[in-house]
């Protein structure tokens, strides 16, 4: 069996999404060239950037068709993220509310990728 541990989005622009991630994610990638940037989230789990124009197979879509998603210990951690990526000027799609699994707001990088935040509810 194989485990998924790269996640790879296509970006417009290398220089402003790896400051944007670098940014967010309060670090700077293990590796960086003209047309691809590499993140570690984890010990396990790889953030690829890769230049649109440079995707081989060509990619026709970008932003919008999946998520990130950032899961943090409770409600009061998802609106302190929130107001930290509103003062940051990341565009918030999403605000602050409760959805059937838990507390949770979206936003979005430069290219228009998801970004979610969420806290789960706890089940009884």
């Amino acid at each position: 069996m194989t485990n998924p541990n790269h996640i790879i989005l296509y970006v417009a622009d290398i220089a402003t999404s790896q400051a944007f991630y670098a940014d967010l994610l309060g670090r700077q990638p293990l590796e960086s060239s003209p047309g691809f940037a590499l993140f570690v989230l984890n010990g396990e789990v790889l953030l690829g950037l890769w230049r649109l124009d440079a995707v081989e197979p060509r990619a026709e879509q970008t932003g919008g068709g999946a998520e990130i998603a950032f899961q943090v210990a409770e409600d009061r951690d998802v609106d302190t993220m929130a107001a930290d990526w509103t003062a940051r000027g990341i565009r918030i799609l999403q605000p602050p509310q409760k959805m059937d699994f838990g507390y949770t707001f979206t936003g979005a990088d430069p290219d228009g990728h998801r970004l979610r935040v969420y806290a789960l509810t706890p089940m009884d």
